[in-house]
This record gives C-alpha cells, sequence and structure tokens, in this order.
C-alpha cells in the first residue's frame, strides 16, 4: 500500500487515497506502541543469568530487525503522505485553473453579448453592472495570482512533469489579458456611449430652455402703462442675463461634439443638432435685444403720456384762470395781478422744459419707427397746442395790462 504509485488522477480521487492513507497512518501508529512493547519484553529474555532459553544475540538481531523495519514503515508512510499531498496540490492548481478558465469563459460571453444601451438611463444602469464586473475581476486577479503562484511552486519542486502545467499557466494568462482588454474595452465603449447621452441630454435640455425662453422673449405683452412696464422691463432684463450666462454653454457644444468618439461624433444628426442649437440660441438673443428695445419705447411712450397728462393738468388749471380773469381798473389791483403773471412766467419756464422734452422724446420714437407714431405726434400736437393757446393767452393779458398800467400811470401824471 505504501509503495504504490497510484497519486489519484483528479482532485476527489486523491482527497479519498488521502484519508485511506490517514487510516493507514493510524493503524502504524497502534502497531508501533505493540512493537515497541514486545521488543521491551524480548529483551528482558536477553538479560536473564543462568538459563536462557534462547541465544541473547538473537533475541538482539530480531529486535533490531522489527524496528528497522517499523522505522522503514514509518518513512515509507511519510514519504507516500508527501507525494499524495503534492498531488493534491498539483490536482487543485488544476481544478483552480479550470474555475478560472471557466469564470473567464462566462465573462467572455457576457461581454460579447453586451451592448452599450440605447438611451443615457440604460448606459447607466449598464455601467454600473460594468463596475460591479470590475469588482468581481479584481477579486478574481488576486486568486488567479495565488493559483499561478501555487503553479509556480510545484513547477519548483520538479515532482510533476513542467509541459502541461507550464501549458496551462500559460494559456490561462494569456485568456486573461485577453479578458481584461474586452472589459478595458468594453468599459471605454460604455464610457463614449455615456458621453454621448450626456451630451445629447444637455442639448435636448438647452434646446428645451432656449425654446421656452424665445417664448417669453417674443411675448407681445409690453405692459398697459409705465409701472407694469417697468416690471416687465425688469423680469426681460434678467431674462437678457440669464441667456448671455448660456451662451458659453452654446460655444461649448463644438468642444464637445470634438470630443466623442469618431463613430457619434460625426454622425449627421448630432451636428445637424448643434447648428440648429446655435441659430436656436441666436434668434433668441436678438429677440431678446428687440423686446428689450421696444419695453423700452413702451416705457418712454408711457412717461411721455404721463409728462403730456401732469402738463395739460398744468395748461387746464391756467386757461381756465386766464379765461375767468379780468384785467382790474385799480392800480393796486394791477400791481397784485402783474406779480402773479411774474410768478406764472417762472411756471411757464419750467413747463416750458418739460414740454421740450417731451417733443424731443417723441421725436427720438418716431424716428425709431415707434408703431404707436402717429398716436404719439398726436398727442405731441396737441399739446403744442394747447401750450401755444396758453401762450397766446398770457401775452394778450399781459397786453391788456400794460394798456391798464399805461392809463394809470397817465392820470397819476395829471
Amino acid at each position: 500500500l505504501l509503495v504504490s504509485k497510484d497519486l489519484g488522477k483528479h482532485l476527489l480521487e486523491v482527497e479519498d487515497l488521502l484519508q485511506k492513507h490517514g487510516l493507514l497512518e493510524a493503524d502504524i501508529s497502534a502497531q508501533t506502541e505493540r512493537v515497541q512493547a514486545l521488543n521491551a519484553a524480548a529483551l528482558k529474555f536477553s538479560e536473564l543469568e543462568g538459563y536462557q532459553p534462547c541465544d541473547p544475540q538473537i533475541i538482539c538481531n530480531r529486535v533490531n530487525h522489527v524496528q528497522t523495519c517499523l522505522e522503514e514503515l514509518g518513512e515509507l508512510a511519510g514519504k507516500r503522505r508527501k507525494e499524495l499531498e503534492d498531488s493534491r496540490q498539483l490536482w487543485a492548481f488544476f481544478q483552480e485553473v479550470e474555475e478560472a478558465e471557466a469564470w473567464i469563459r462566462e465573462k467572455e460571453q457576457i461581454l460579447a453579448a453586451k451592448t452599450c444601451g440605447r438611451d443615457l438611463s440604460s448606459v447607466l444602469t449598464l455601467t454600473n453592472k460594468h463596475k460591479s464586473m470590475l469588482g468581481e475581476l479584481g477579486s478574481r486577479r488576486a486568486l488567479l495570482h495565488h493559483t499561478m503562484k501555487r503553479g509556480e511552486q510545484i513547477l519548483a519542486k520538479k515532482r510533476f512533469s513542467p509541459a502541461g502545467i507550464q501549458e496551462k499557466m500559460r494559456e490561462v494568462r494569456l485568456r486573461w489579458k485577453k479578458l481584461e482588454e474586452v472589459t478595458g474595452l468594453h468599459q471605454q465603449r460604455l464610457q463614449e456611449a455615456l458621453n454621448f447621452f450626456q451630451f445629447s441630454a444637455e442639448t435636448d435640455d438647452l434646446v428645451a430652455w432656449l425654446q421656452d425662453t424665445y417664448r417669453i422673449v417674443s411675448s407681445d405683452d409690453f405692459g398697459h402703462d409705465d409701472y407694469s412696464t417697468q416690471a416687465l422691463l425688469r423680469k426681460h432684463r434678467a431674462v437678457v442675463e440669464e441667456v448671455e450666462k448660456h451662451r458659453a454653454a452654446v460655444l461649448a457644444l463644438r468642444k464637445q461634439l470634438a470630443l466623442l468618439a469618431p463613430e457619434h461624433r460625426q454622425g449627421v444628426d448630432v451636428q445637424i443638432r448643434v447648428v440648429e442649437v446655435e441659430q436656436l440660441y441666436g434668434e433668441v438673443a436678438e429677440v431678446a435685444v428687440l423686446r428689450q428695445q421696444w419695453l423700452q419705447d413702451a416705457l418712454a411712450v408711457y412717461r411721455m403720456f404721463s409728462e403730456v397728462h401732469a402738463c395739460e393738468v398744468w395748461v387746464d388749471e391756467k386757461e381756465q384762470w386766464l379765461e375767468k380773469m379780468e384785467v382790474p381798473e385799480e392800480l393796486d389791483e394791477v400791481e397784485v395781478v402783474q406779480h402773479r403773471f411774474e410768478s406764472l412766467d417762472q411756471e411757464m419756464n419750467s413747463v416750458m422744459g418739460r414740454i421740450l422734452d417731451v417733443n424731443q422724446v417723441v421725436q427720438q420714437l418716431v424716428d425709431g419707427g415707434h408703431p404707436s407714431s402717429e398716436e404719439v405726434r398726436s398727442c405731441q400736437d396737441h399739446l403744442n397746442g394747447r401750450w401755444n393757446r396758453v401762450v397766446e393767452l398770457v401775452e394778450r393779458k399781459k397786453d391788456q395790462l400794460s394798456s391798464v398800467l399805461k392809463i394809470q400811470n397817465y392820470l397819476l401824471e395829471c
């Protein structure tokens, strides 16, 4: 049993042989105690004095022979165990290599069947799965390193033919290298797909924002008075700031497109999409400038109307006073009225400045082609006409006062 050359043809068979060998070693251990007891008892007969049933030398020789056989048996058992353990190490190595090859084949099939997704959500899901696979790959790499180290230890012992071991190690290393290359390539493709779909999603978000902004800046609501128009203008300026902030994102589209993989950036659809975004941004920016000008013009019109109204209220008041006023005949009363006209002259100078400002604003609106030019011009003409009438009334009343003063002065001289 101990000199058998059967070291097993696979791991389970070696394990079975080792188990049987363990039983044999236990039996040898039990027999060792028995032999030692028998040898001790036999040696007593070699030490008897007087009558000796056997030659003491024969007894000693037999005892030594049995002891030597027992020791040889122990050496054989130790050698057999060493050979079986080496065999187990060998078959364990082959089994680990086979498991590694099976795992590599499985992952190769998975990678061969994997796609890179059809949208951002599916790519993110595949990327997370690939990260899990990379974790498995790292764990399996450590196990394979341990297996290869075991193979090198087996080769170092030179107990088995190195050809089969070396061939297995070479094959599994080549397959592992190929798996890592395929894994890296798939990871690169996933990253390229992720970059493309992120670019597409960001572009879609930008387009949606530009379309919403275009609807805002192309609104025909310019307010109905000074207050509402100012509120719209404040909101519009905030929108213009946002449009300007998005300029960098639009300009960056070309650079982002250039960083995509050739299969993605060379697509006609994606190139057209970028051009559409640039054109849409240009339209939004242009319309935003026009709307700001229109709002400012509307604000100028409403302020002009407000100013006209204020001037006309003053004109109404002075017209009524001038029409009702009668030039007094008494000198004291004439001097009082004259002082009132001096104050009126100061007011008229102030109002005249405001009316000149109104005329200037009207001219700017008309020259700028404002859609309400006719209404504005009509309002201007009406105000100027009433102003001229007030001026005429004032001049007439002044002439009357001057005549009365001349008469009074003449009477005083007389």
